[in-house]
């Protein structure tokens, strides 16, 4: 992107902003009069409806002329196309100057802390990012080999839970059938 095209960007975001403070919050008609109506936009469509023929004193209706500029469109605030990322492979066909990525809310931990590696190894801006310290820790520590020892004791462990809850499981059903 040239200096040019930034600046332009730049001066369509800001005027996007202005725009949006000026227009009204779009309601469904007669939302305000009856309960079961949500307030949620729906295009009146009555041959006598008020609002369709935009009469003074009615709410404003959804038209063309409050459209934002056509640079700014669809972009984050920030200024950057939004992409949604659930892996790493899809951070290769990234332009960091133009996009900026969004990881997805059902990708986990493991793979979101590799994600967050990758992009910062390729300068990629994250706009739903949380500093997850335990992430940074928890992906250090899967890298790092863990010593056998240590994995039989967590087996050992799990086991002793199975049984707790298996024990937990039959005390309940005993007092279920003494209640009966």
């Amino acid at each position: 992107m040239t200096e040019q095209d930034k600046a332009t960007l730049e001066r369509a975001l800001k005027l996007r902003t202005r725009i949006k403070k000026k227009k009204p919050k779009f309601v469904r008609q007669e939302s305000w009069r009856y309960k079961r109506l949500k307030e949620s936009w729906r295009r009146p469509r009555g041959i006598d409806n008020k609002m369709r023929r935009k009469i003074k004193g009615w709410p404003p209706t959804v038209s063309v002329g409050y459209r934002g500029p056509k640079a700014a469109r669809g972009l984050h605030p920030s200024g950057y196309n939004d992409v949604l990322v659930h892996n790493t492979e899809e951070l290769e066909k990234i332009n960091p100057e133009t996009q900026a990525i969004r990881i997805a809310h059902t990708v986990g931990k493991r793979k979101r802390a590799k994600i967050l590696v990758e992009a910062r190894k390729k300068k990629i801006k994250i706009l739903n990012f949380k500093e997850a310290e335990e992430v940074v820790r928890e992906e250090k520590e899967t890298v790092e080999e863990e010593e056998p020892e240590e994995k039989e004791e967590q087996k050992k462990v799990s086991e002793k839970e199975k049984i707790r809850r298996k024990q937990k499981k039959t005390q309940k059903r005993k007092t279920r059938t003494e209640k009966r």
